[in-house]
């Protein structure tokens, strides 16, 4: 039975880069929430505490990520900054700086549905941290 591969445009590879693993973290929400919404457009209204636990680095990753795309989805909260201490392998406690949706003031530039584990890793090397990390769109 004869088959092709298709390219998949329902999905964005994001990669991100830092000094330490909280920075790392707090980065890859920025970018998650750059491709959702023009930060520029958000206040700081609220803060929220998270407390996000992973079997390792990725696992790690990939539900943080899936938490703060909850707030988005489910609660319309958008993300403006976090702030991530402590972290290790095993989990972070963090404190999420939102911003309720405004249909006046904010234009939602890509309806990001999911972040997958599909390629997600994690990895520290040489004092640089490094994630990638695929979303469903």
């Amino acid at each position: 039975m004869p088959y092709t591969f298709m390219d998949h445009t329902a999905d964005f590879g994001i990669e991100v880069w830092a000094g330490d693993a909280g920075e790392l973290f707090s980065g890859a929400a920025e970018a998650l929430f750059d491709l959702i919404v023009d930060r520029g457009e958000l206040r700081s209204e609220t803060t929220r505490s998270l407390v996000i636990v992973g079997a390792d680095w990725t696992d790690l990753l990939v539900n943080w990520l899936r938490e703060l795309l909850y707030l988005w989805n489910g609660e319309q909260l958008l993300v403006c900054r976090t702030v991530v201490d402590p972290i290790c392998p095993k989990g972070l406690r963090a404190t999420v700086v939102v911003d309720r949706f405004d249909p006046g003031r904010h234009h939602i530039e890509n309806k990001v549905k999911a972040v997958t584990y599909h390629l997600a890793r994690v990895e520290v090397a040489s004092g640089k941290w490094t994630a990638r990390f695929i979303v469903d769109v």
